[in-house]
């Protein structure tokens, strides 16, 4: 049997298979948040199509910041119910499911933006043009509570596990990045005090759902520019958290490397997670770029990367994974073009079979 499908741990996590439905922003949800029976079906359909773990998309954390539209919240104790409908639709059907948390910040998409934006400094976002409130240490520790309140919920809910959003340029990568990051208190400077407010984070939420309970984090490689987060910033950052108790870290990076790169060849951030994989005792989750059977067959056996996230090939096949069970040569359909990002639901352009 492949590598790929043996049972994936993470903490206390246990999963059929290494394949990862990385966490995809549908629009699906209410204007406030909550589900519908349209993004509930998508949940299903992934879990049928076979893949060990689903990471849900991310969902908002406090209710008076509301990073993009029609995105999933979890910022109050209403949303417990009919995520745990979700997570029992889920597990009905054989696959894991795991809540991931973010505060946005001033990477906000929402027109218009929420009255205010938290930031690590009153600094003009490069994509938006936002300028955040620069976070007091009040700020701070509410957005820590915030999450670890949300991290309680996803528990309650039944999810197997909370993935904190630390990557895309959402506001804990923005504490890391120091083009965006310029305090000149316990959480600036340096890269130990730029994971501060993430370390704290994963302090609280233990505080709330106890050791066992499992615990991810998605980590840019590396922001992709000159002055951002730089790769060797950014394992420090991962052993900064492995020290701390994380479970798994989920390797990302910057999103234009995954809308410019072709197909071909290795996934976009294959070296760092091979690096990564080496340096740290937790397992690595590498998303962006995968396509390859092949190729992550070889990474799992040869590079340790644990798991491997895909966010377009399940776009546009939900039931990839069963496919490449009955053939493992098996060519997924999906070509990157992107077009998903434009459409309702983000639904592959790709006539059916």
């Amino acid at each position: 049997m492949s590598r790929l499908f043996e049972e994936l741990t993470m903490g206390a996590m246990r999963a059929k298979n290494r394949f990862v439905r990385a966490a995809t922003y549908e629009g699906l949800a209410t204007d406030d948040g909550h589900l519908t029976q349209e993004l509930t079906a998508i949940y299903e359909e992934l879990a049928e199509g076979g893949v060990g773990t689903i990471i849900a998309g991310y969902a908002y954390v406090t209710a008076d910041e509301h990073p993009n539209p029609n995105m999933m919240g979890i910022y109050d104790d209403s949303f417990v119910p009919e995520y745990r409908a979700l997570v029992d639709a889920v597990h009905e059907r054989g696959a894991s499911i795991v809540s991931q948390i973010v505060y946005g910040g001033s990477a906000s998409r929402l027109d218009p933006p929420s009255e205010r934006i938290l930031g690590p400094s009153a600094i003009a976002n490069p994509k938006t043009g936002i300028v955040p409130v620069e976070a007091s240490q009040h700020d701070i520790e509410m957005l820590i509570e915030a999450f670890a309140a949300a991290a309680r919920r996803a528990k309650e809910a039944g999810f197997d596990g909370v993935e904190l959003h630390a990557a895309h340029g959402y506001l804990l990568s923005q504490f890391l990045s120091p083009l965006l990051n310029h305090r000149t208190d316990e959480y600036g400077g340096s890269i130990e005090n730029r994971a501060r407010i993430i370390v704290e984070a994963m302090a609280a939420i233990r505080d709330g759902v106890g050791r066992g309970y499992p615990l991810m984090v998605k980590l840019n490689s590396s922001d992709g520019v000159d002055g951002g987060l730089s790769e060797e910033d950014s394992l420090a950052v991962a052993k900064i958290l492995v020290a701390s108790g994380i479970d798994a870290i989920e390797v990302s990076g910057a999103w234009r490397a995954c809308k410019v790169r072709g197909v071909a060849g290795e996934p976009f951030f294959a070296a760092y997670a091979k690096r990564l994989a080496e340096e740290a005792s937790v397992p690595i989750v590498l998303t962006g770029g995968n396509r390859s059977f092949a190729v992550m067959e070889r990474m799992a056996a040869e590079d340790a990367v644990a798991a491997f996230g895909m966010c377009r090939p399940l776009i546009c096949e939900p039931d990839l994974v069963n496919r490449w069970a009955a053939d493992p040569a098996y060519g997924p359909r999906c070509i990157s073009c992107n077009k998903c990002d434009a459409t309702r639901g983000h639904r592959c352009i790709l006539p059916a079979k």
